[in-house]
């Protein structure tokens, strides 16, 4: 958990080292999905360039890109981003040239949506699943059991699993190769990975289900493969659900331990969330939630963690990385109501103006008055 420090740096922005990567402050842009691909070929563009570039310009530490299919069929939606090809790559590139550039880090989640794939955009606001005969396609899960309200999944074979493991691995090179500082394996919210990993969703009796070490085998191995694809000086993130919200499913008490799990297979940083596998799960809802979750998971597991969910208030996030609940914290919503948070945060503590860019520096609170 977080280390403690003698200057009076606020905790919030001290910087974090994790394997080669040293990332300035642990103010963190979670993966944030668009669905703004307009030639549906899962290639990024301006939008995504300016979405991402200003949160680094406003101040944050790492600027994680959106969930990004490692595969066609692994995308939520045909208007999400992909890393499968080389041209997604080199589209990329241009983003990742950018984040850094502002002195952030660059991040990218790789995913599978299994069974919750083949729906419509967001924007679209149309129930269910998109039909195969409008651009949608066969969606694929650990168990031919449906995620409500979307069509039934085919129940991967070996084979078909195997893909899967080579698709993240070749997403993970493809993402090093097009300059991004960190890979995270999504395994939350009820998409692909999470489906093996909840007793609730795979219902399988092979060595890919079962017990708790079957059903992380797939997330081990995904782990294990990304690992020996992007060597030693990359960070390897996860994103759990840390609980279903549903009584015998998956919870804080397995997250940790598959954790631990993970940490041996080389992952070094669990990105804390929590629900998504079932529709309609009851979620008590207030700030700072999921919380609790991530600090049970540090503790347990002896891991790096962020806490991420209704978390809006630097103060609030800024105890929570100095108590030793998070070792950083994920502004979501929050960061896109106003891409320059982690600026208006650090003039709140009084964490100084290293981070503005120079273009900004006439506009500084200490140079109009005091007012921000």
């Amino acid at each position: 958990m977080s280390e403690t420090h003698a200057d009076s740096t606020p905790a919030l922005f001290r910087p974090i080292t994790i394997r080669g990567l040293t990332i300035r402050n642990r103010v963190w842009v979670p993966p944030l999905c668009q669905y703004s691909v307009t030639e549906l070929d899962g290639v990024p563009h301006e939008w995504h360039l300016v979405h991402l570039g200003s949160m680094a310009a406003g101040g944050a530490g790492l600027v994680m890109a959106e969930a990004t299919g490692v595969s066609p069929e692994g995308r939520i939606s045909d208007h999400d981003t992909g890393i499968w090809n080389d041209e997604q790559a080199a589209a990329w590139s241009r983003i990742t040239r950018f984040i850094r550039s502002q002195g952030a880090a660059a991040g990218i989640q790789l995913a599978h949506a299994g069974r919750k794939a083949s729906v419509w955009a967001e924007f679209l606001r149309r129930p269910g699943s998109q039909p195969l005969d409008a651009g949608g396609w066969p969606t694929v899960s650990a168990s031919a059991q449906a995620f409500e309200g979307l069509r039934e999944p085919i129940a991967l074979d070996e084979p078909g699993i195997r893909q899967v493991i080579e698709d993240f691995r070749a997403g993970a090179r493809r993402a090093a190769d097009a300059g991004f500082d960190l890979v995270e394996v999504h395994a939350a919210h009820g998409y692909l990975v999470h489906q093996f990993l909840s007793p609730l969703s795979n219902l399988r009796t092979d060595g890919w289900g079962g017990d708790l070490q079957g059903r992380a085998r797939l997330l081990l191995e995904i782990v294990r493969a990304v690992r020996a694809e992007v060597g030693e000086e990359m960070p390897v993130f996860v994103r759990f659900s840390a609980t279903d919200w549903v009584d015998g499913g998956w919870d804080e008490a397995q997250t940790a331990i598959v954790a631990r799990w993970c940490r041996e297979a080389g992952a070094d940083f669990f990105d804390v969330s929590t629900g998504g596998l079932v529709a309609n799960a009851h979620i008590p809802v207030f700030p700072g939630y999921q919380a609790p979750h991530a600090e049970y998971v540090g503790e347990h597991a002896d891991v790096l963690v962020s806490a991420v969910g209704r978390i809006t208030d630097a103060r609030h996030a800024d105890d929570l990385v100095s108590s030793g609940s998070a070792d950083a914290v994920m502004f979501g919503r929050a960061m896109m109501r106003d891409p320059h948070f982690a600026l208006r945060a650090a003039h709140e503590l009084g964490a100084g103006t290293s981070m503005w860019p120079v273009q900004y520096l006439r506009a500084r609170a200490e140079v109009n008055d005091g007012e921000w």
